[in-house]
Formats: C-alpha cells, sequence, structure tokens
C-alpha cells in the first residue's frame, strides 16, 4: 500500500466560525439545498455526528459516483477542525483502500478564513494515482466552497451564532 498526500488552501470571505458552523456542523442538510446536482443526499447510518459517525453520501445526477461511505474521525469546535475517512463507495475505484481528509479553517487577516485540507490516499497493491484526478476532485471542492461563500453572503444572517 502506498500513500499519496495532497494539500490544498483555499481563501473566503466568510469569518472561519461561521463557515465552520455551515460547512462543517450543518452541510449534511446545506449541501442537498445548495448543490443537488452534487450531493442528493447525506444520511446517518450510526452515531451521533461526532467521531465515529458513519455516514452515507448519496450522489446526484451531475456526479459520475453513486455513493460514498465515510466516517467521522473528529469534530473539534474550538480548533474550527474536521477530519473524516471515506471507507466504502465507487469514488474509492479498484485503486484505493480509502482516503483520510483533514480540514482546518483560520482567521485570514481581512476578517475571513484560509480553509486548509491534506487527503491522503491509500492506494491498493503498487496502483498509482495521477495528480491530474486529484486535481480534478479539489477544482469541485472548490467550486463548492465558493457555493458556500454565495448562499452565506446572500444570507447575512444564517449561521452567525
Amino acid at each position: 500500500m502506498g500513500v499519496f498526500t495532497y494539500e490544498t488552501e483555499f481563501t473566503s470571505t466568510i469569518s472561519p466560525a461561521r463557515l465552520f458552523k455551515a460547512f462543517i456542523l450543518d452541510g449534511d442538510n446545506l449541501i442537498p439545498k445548495i448543490a443537488p446536482q452534487a450531493i442528493k443526499q447525506v444520511e446517518i447510518l450510526e452515531g451521533d455526528g461526532g467521531a465515529g459517525t458513519i455516514k452515507k453520501v448519496t450522489f446526484g445526477e451531475g456526479s459520475s459516483f453513486n455513493y460514498v461511505k465515510h466516517r467521522v474521525e473528529s469534530v473539534d469546535q474550538d480548533n474550527l477542525s474536521h477530519s473524516y475517512t471515506l471507507i466504502e463507495g465507487d469514488a474509492l475505484t479498484d485503486k484505493l483502500e480509502k482516503i483520510s481528509y483533514e480540514t482546518k479553517l483560520e482567521a485570514s487577516p481581512d476578517g475571513g478564513s484560509i480553509i486548509k485540507t491534506v487527503s491522503k490516499y491509500y492506494t491498493i497493491g503498487d496502483a498509482e494515482i495521477k495528480e491530474e484526478n486529484v486535481k480534478e476532485g479539489k477544482e469541485k471542492a472548490s467550486q463548492l466552497f465558493k457555493l458556500f461563500e454565495k448562499y452565506l453572503n446572500d444570507h447575512p444572517d444564517a449561521y452567525n451564532n
């Protein structure tokens, strides 16, 4: 098994605490509303949303995948960080055992956010991951962040408390 690590950084005009509430704490409800073509539904199969929770994500008609299951590793509201591992689903293809994601939100000098992500792709055997495929996935993630940003800018009273 090999491990391919990919780090990205996004910026947002939304404050870290507000973005964390919307994207991490309520993302399962909000994403299907603002991006139904990407994600149709998120359901908790076991757990309470915290560490150890297993979720099934059903993708929308605009996706080339059907579903994935992931396990929440941590949700740290004090440090605005979140991690989970993709453990099942057609997005893993026949090359990946799992994918681990870590997200940390930090304040930017302008009052917005810096969103730092680390993705670790655990390959099966000597399978290789093409960086352009990872970049394509990261571009979709960036587009999703932009949808959150637009939603929060359009709804200035949402997720403020």
